[in-house]
């Protein structure tokens, strides 16, 4: 079954020489990061979490989001969900494995990792994040594994999977909801101090994580390889439609708590993020870009003729993802230190090694997750023929 990852066209290959390539750069970049220290990066004193923080952030999100094909299929015997569901937790791999390289290239001596578990803080939000995303990540290998071997060899899973499949389900929830309460757990930085916080991640990685899926699905619908079903493609833009919804409201009770309120401490950190602040507009048109693409995109998911129309269900995705995607892996992170608890604005500008490093890893999730679709659509197709 593996084998079919080795087998394919000129396309194909050429994909795989591209990210490959990608990953070959990004690993020379971060050998001068290790040499050099993270000097190389655009981090400092004030701003101590960036861009690498920021993506593990936003990934934790689209890994958690699995859930959405999982729990109506096991639970509710939603058939339509059938084909997604192997390729769902196989995104979840990808973005966990992604998640650990982001912490991996963000510590400045990664050999220190162990630790975490040598010398476990169970009061450390840290070491429960750590634990949790592992654990989802094992979840997942083991249950696609069992269940796609069940798939290929025409028979029902085992029974034994069964519990394990039922306790990945609130794990995923789990897992963002642990990476919020990192942040909303810091006294000190107002931004992140919130109630809404989980409920706003959780909102987020159940619109990017599905949007990500049917974009996937429909190029794969488009190559001619593999056909989810109308109807599957149609159950999962809604949730899309009503997770996005449900974030924009939460945005808008962030901004109205803090702007009605008038504190500074909450509400410099919004005008930092939509007008600048000490001249400092660094993040202003990549938060103007985002709100306007959250607009547009729920624009066309909420009428039923745009959304069941794939064309415009495509770019709608595609407006989800990256209204979420700016919003989470660039302003929320970066914002939570600006201004700094001394009121001092520092500019923070992702440097190029950061930048490679970063696309090194996304191609490397690409990468995991071009492999096993590989081996899963050529499966499928083989019993199919």
């Amino acid at each position: 079954m593996i084998e079919n990852a080795l087998k394919g066209g000129k396309g194909y290959w050429t994909w795989i020489v591209i990210l490959l390539a990608i990953i070959g750069i990004g690993a020379l970049a971060w050998v001068r990061q290790f040499t050099v220290g993270l000097t190389t990066t655009g981090l400092s004193r004030d701003v101590t979490w960036g861009f690498y923080i920021a993506q593990f952030t936003f990934l934790v999100g689209v890994a958690a989001s699995a859930v959405m094909v999982v729990l109506p299929y096991y639970l509710h015997n939603y058939k339509e969900f059938g084909k997604l569901t192997v390729l769902g937790e196989f995104l979840a791999v990808a973005a966990c494995i992604m998640c650990m390289c982001f912490i991996f290239v963000d510590m400045g001596m990664p050999i220190r990792i162990p630790n975490v578990f040598i010398y476990a803080s169970p009061h450390s939000m840290m070491f429960w994040d750590t634990v949790v995303l592992f654990g989802y990540l094992l979840l997942n290998i083991l249950i696609s594994r069992v269940t796609f071997q069940a798939e290929r060899k025409g028979i029902k899973y085992g029974k034994w999977i069964k519990p394990f499949i039922i306790l990945s389900i609130p794990w995923a929830i789990s897992i963002h909801t642990v990476t919020a309460f990192l942040y909303s757990g810091l006294a000190a930085r107002p931004f992140w101090l919130t109630a809404v916080m989980a409920p706003r991640f959780l909102a987020t990685a159940f619109a990017a994580g599905p949007a990500l899926l049917i974009l996937i699905i429909l190029l794969i619908r488009k190559m001619g390889t593999f056909d989810a079903g109308k109807k599957a493609i149609g159950q999962l833009s809604i949730i899309v439609t009503y997770a996005m919804a449900a974030n924009v409201f939460f945005v808008l009770m962030e901004i109205f708590t803090a702007a009605y309120s008038d504190m500074p401490e909450h509400l410099n950190h919004f005008k930092f993020l939509y007008l600048g602040l000490d001249g400092n507009t660094t993040l202003v048109p990549w938060m103007w870009a985002s709100s306007i693409l959250a607009v547009i995109s729920l624009i066309l998911l909420f009428n039923p003729k745009t959304r069941k129309n794939f064309a415009l269900l495509g770019w709608a995705c595609v407006m989800v993802f990256f209204s979420i995607w700016i919003d989470k892996g660039m302003g929320m992170v970066v914002t939570g230190f600006t201004p700094s608890v001394l009121g001092d604005v520092v500019a923070y500008v992702p440097t190029l090694n950061e930048l490679a490093i970063s696309l090194a890893i996304y191609a490397g999730g690409a990468l995991i997750v071009t492999l096993l679709y590989k081996v899963a659509l050529d499966t499928r197709a083989r019993m199919a023929a």
